[in-house]
């Protein structure tokens, strides 16, 4: 029961999100980035192992080395949208330099 209550919450904050995002864009997308995903899933993690610092602070630090990859799929997605791209195209490209960034992170954060 804990965890559909987790699904549910998690649920609710992307489906506000992407309502807000279809009548205001840029709000969306703000709102989007904040960091309510990581907010919960510290959260979950607390309750799941609560005093557990060493899980905390491994979760935050990848979190923060984390925004790097981020940032370069909505850098190539921007830039591709911008010369009108089908949205395959641009998810592909997107996802695929987000990939090597996350592998770049993974291998210096081991």
């Amino acid at each position: 029961m804990q965890t559909f209550i987790k699904a549910l919450i998690s649920l609710a904050i992307i489906i506000a999100c992407a309502r807000i995002g279809k009548r205001f864009p840029t709000l969306g997308g703000l709102i989007a980035t904040m960091p309510l995903t990581s907010l919960l899933v510290l959260l979950w993690l607390w309750s799941d192992a609560p005093g557990d610092y060493r899980l905390m602070e491994g979760y935050t630090k990848g979190v923060l080395w984390g925004i790097i990859p981020t940032i370069l799929f909505f850098a190539v997605a921007h830039f591709l949208f911008r010369r009108q791209l089908p949205l395959g195209v641009v998810l592909g490209a997107s996802f695929a330099v987000w990939l090597g960034g996350a592998a770049v992170h993974q291998y210096f954060l081991k």
